[in-house]
């Protein structure tokens, strides 16, 4: 969902127009998926053809985006001295892993803005294929710094910035595949597109950990042992992402008529319910994708016992447990949100996440490991089911406005409904963006707290607190009974 706006074709009337679907990729001069006829034709095959190639290369691009996450937890060992001792809680190892860890984080979120214009300006084919491809730079380069012992930490903090071409992933291909469906079919296949991304985060946490000690136990469990391990756990991606370029130049298609929406964007941008949104993403995805590269790092830190028992202690970092409970519940929370309402859910997610929060500094000071992944878990959840509600929110709350304008103007109800879908695609392309960011934001307080405190306390009750105020604002700007938007007379429809 961006600020693209597909224009329908115009050769053939919308009454006779059919479709021949064909399995090479081309540009498709017109497309018309709103066309029943043209949609059964052959429309339906040729946009369920892209989504499987798009799915493929942002699962693969979440999955090396978050790499970085587990690597760092194994490099201390692999004979790196700024990452010694992260087993033992040393703060400057775990400062130096959380640092890192949220590097590709922030990277990824500034390039979802540029990655959503690309669609449009060079094909969905050709530039799905480019940014998969590009995903073989930060894994192979990886490959090779990692086996070069004396690497300095700087040369690792580009290698984990050029990670963050896989964060950009997700812009372009949900931009891409919008397109591609008509609008009531764009919500399911735009949430398939999104949990196959999320899901890359968990297999990676589950994957790598594993490969790695695979590694040792081929070779032996020192520096070099752990270096091996580490190419293994990277090199098994690359012919994934060979796969998925070379399938998208050949199979995938691009739509000609796709328009950038300029006009859409820069009303977003003055919109002040686009940064109030922006700010409850942060954090709903922000935490979802902060605290998947930070798990890892945190088990280690918090529960270094965990490294005495041998496999298990890889299976993470349990870590993966994390990523994957929150990427099933975020279409169960859009779900549940198009029943009762995004606003209410969020309120509660909010509180639900502040509470686990609780939940996690009693599993600390308890020193009980079983309460402390239990606690994660359930915040995992409640930022999947938060990411859900939150998109849920958003075309609401822009088509509400847009049917209060037109209603206090006298202007057009279907232009106002076309106006704020546009609206509504370019909002969700900035928060996005600004959500991502949230990721590095929660990152960073927790290095920071490490190095001040030699503690992370302080970082999460902050969490805590921000939860509970993000759960105000919801209230505040979408559930009084005085709020314009879902709940004045004239637009009691809107169930925000």
């Amino acid at each position: 969902m961006t600020a693209i706006a597909a224009a329908t074709g115009t050769e053939t009337p919308s009454s006779t127009q059919t479709f021949q679907h064909q399995t090479r990729g081309r540009w498709l001069d017109h497309w018309e998926p709103d066309n029943l006829k043209f949609w059964e034709s052959g429309g339906a095959k040729t946009a369920r053809k892209n989504v499987i190639f798009s799915v493929f290369a942002e699962n693969l691009g979440f999955s090396v985006w978050v790499i970085w996450g587990s690597v760092v937890t194994s490099m201390g060992a692999a004979g790196f001295p700024f990452l010694e001792g992260l087993g033992k809680g040393n703060p400057t190892a775990v400062s130096n892993a959380l640092l890192l860890s949220s590097t590709p984080t922030l990277v990824g979120a500034a390039l979802r803005i540029p990655y959503t214009f690309a669609i449009p300006k060079f094909g969905g084919r050709a530039f799905t294929a480019f940014s998969a491809a590009m995903l073989l730079i930060p894994t192979l380069g990886l490959v090779y710094f990692v086996n070069q012992p004396g690497t300095p930490m700087w040369v690792f903090m580009i290698l984990a910035a050029l990670a963050g071409v896989g964060g950009g992933n997700f812009s372009s291909s949900m931009a891409n595949i919008n397109f591609f469906f008509p609008e009531g079919k764009k919500g399911a296949a735009l949430g398939i597109n999104a949990a196959g991304g999320n899901l890359g985060v968990a297999q990676t946490q589950l994957v790598l950990p594993l490969l790695i000690t695979l590694g040792t136990h081929l070779t032996a469990k020192d520096a070099a042992g752990y270096r091996f391990g580490i190419t293994l756990s990277v090199l098994v991606w690359i012919p994934f992402i060979l796969v998925a370029a070379v399938g998208a130049l050949r199979y995938m298609d691009s739509v000609a008529s796709a328009k950038s929406d300029g006009k859409s964007y820069r009303m977003a941008l003055t919109n002040k319910h686009t940064w109030v949104m922006a700010v409850l993403y942060i954090g709903t995805f922000g935490s979802f994708i902060g605290f998947s590269f930070a798990f890892p790092t945190l088990i280690k830190a918090n529960f270094p016992e965990l490294t005495k028992i041998g496999w298990i202690s890889t299976i993470g970092n349990l870590a993966f447990l994390g990523a994957f409970v929150g990427s099933f519940s975020r279409p169960f929370g859009g779900w549940v949100s198009d029943k009762v309402g995004g606003a209410k859910i969020t309120v509660y997610v909010f509180g639900g996440m502040a509470v686990s929060v609780a939940m996690i500094m009693a599993a600390l000071e308890l020193k009980s490991f079983p309460l402390y992944l239990i606690s994660f878990l359930l915040l995992f959840v409640m930022t999947g089911i938060g990411n859900g509600s939150t998109y849920r929110m958003i075309p609401t709350i822009f088509s509400a406005i847009s049917k209060k304008y037109a209603a206090e103007h006298g202007l057009d109800l279907t232009e106002a409904t076309a106006s704020a879908r546009r609206q509504a695609g370019a909002a969700i392309g900035v928060i996005g963006a600004v959500g991502a960011s949230g990721g590095w934001l929660l990152q960073q307080a927790l290095r920071l707290s490490n190095i001040h405190y030699h503690t992370m306390a302080p970082a999460f009750w902050a969490y805590a607190g921000a939860f509970l105020l993000m759960g105000a604002v919801t209230w505040w700007f979408y559930l009084r009974s005085s709020f314009a938007v879902g709940r004045s007379p004239s637009l009691a429809y809107a169930k925000v």
